[in-house]
């Protein structure tokens, strides 16, 4: 009985086409934003920061870049990875080649070099779908693991090929304990959701929309699909580099070409389908599921106390996670983000049948 629309009357266009039209949804998010600015860098201890929070942020930025292009645009990607490394080094190269170079403004341009390398790849997507988009991105996969082993430029003539970043600070304020790197990330998914969900209610959104259901179709009504699909591209690739730059700055600190490896578009890709393709939220369900349940399955028989060998308590990790995505995209194949939405809708019509 408490959620429901009774007297919230849309009295203008403004109002009727709000991000939240719903006041209870408004205020559910205003307390989770409370809770995750105030409570949890209260109460929560070092290693939920370093293992849960901060990765599940950061790829939870890379997994909506991704889901612009995949769910709203529908073209498959599978170079996200190569992305995230591009803007990652880009990054780094701006934060020790410039002196004084703000930590955002180094992110941010970082950003920008991963948005043309995606347009570059994304070039393909005016000819070629479905499958073959996946082979020509996994190019990028391939070709940016090669740059930045073999050319020494990207990192800095590092003789071991990894690079290294340190003493970060942000208008003065240094990023160096737990919390701040939580904050700062949680500013930067914060932003970026926000600019996403009013991107995809916008014009350009309901093109990618378009071009994803039928994109003859969308050409007919005056549609152009190069504008549209490298847009989509080139916000995607933005997101993600940034999301890399994160990685790599405020999560790793020091990295190599490996930690951006296949496996991590792979990830990237199941978190997106997980949790909803074409859908904002979803980015964040996807993400919770995959870096937060293999934790609690590894961790769950010395809860229970069962005495267990190590390496059999990972194998049925990997067992229990894989059989799990299965089951959840055999009993809703639209992803979390779906089942969420019917339980909105159900409490929104409780207890009446209709």
């Amino acid at each position: 009985m408490l959620y429901r629309e009774n007297g919230q009357f849309k009295t203008s266009y403004r109002s009727d086409q709000q991000v939240f039209p719903i006041l209870q949804d408004r205020v559910a998010i205003g307390l989770l934003l409370l809770f995750a600015c105030v409570a949890v860098p209260l109460l929560a201890p070092e290693y939920l920061f370093r293992a849960i929070l901060i990765p599940f942020l950061i790829l939870s930025l890379a997994a909506l870049g991704l889901n612009i292009l995949v769910g709203y645009c529908g073209q498959i990607s599978l170079g996200t990875g190569a992305f995230m490394a591009v803007g990652a080094y880009a990054a780094y190269n701006f934060q020790v080649r410039i002196e004084g170079m703000p930590l955002v403004g180094s992110l941010l341009m970082g950003g920008v070099f991963a948005t043309l390398v995606g347009v570059l790849f994304g070039i393909p997507s005016l000819r070629i779908k479905g499958l073959y988009l996946a082979v020509a991105t996994l190019a990028a996969q391939f070709f940016t693991d090669w740059a930045f082993l073999r050319i020494k430029w990207f990192t800095n003539n590092s003789a071991s090929g990894s690079v290294s970043v340190a003493d970060l600070k942000v208008f003065g304020l240094p990023i160096e304990t737990p919390v701040q790197k939580y904050l700062f990330c949680l500013a930067f998914v914060v932003v970026f959701a926000i600019l996403a969900k009013n991107l995809v209610r916008s014009h350009i959104g309901r093109e990618w929309m378009a071009i994803r259901d039928m994109d003859v179709a969308a050409a007919v009504i005056g549609i152009r699909p190069v504008y549209a699909k490298l847009t989509a591209f080139a916000v995607s690739s933005f997101i993600v580099g940034v999301a890399g730059g994160l990685w790599g700055f405020v999560h790793l600190g020091s990295w190599e070409p490996a930690a951006f490896s296949i496996d991590r578009s792979f990830q990237l890709l199941f978190m997106v389908i997980i949790g909803g393709l074409g859908s904002i939220m979803g980015s964040f369900f996807g993400a919770a599921f995959i870096v937060v349940l293999p934790i609690v399955l590894d961790n769950m028989p010395y809860w229970f106390g069962i005495p267990i060998d190590t390496a059999l308590a990972a194998h049925l990790t990997f067992m229990i996670f894989g059989a799990l995505i299965v089951f959840f995209l055999i009993v809703e194949p639209h992803g979390l983000a779906r089942l969420w939405s019917i339980g909105k809708e159900k409490l929104r019509l409780w207890p009446f049948p209709h």
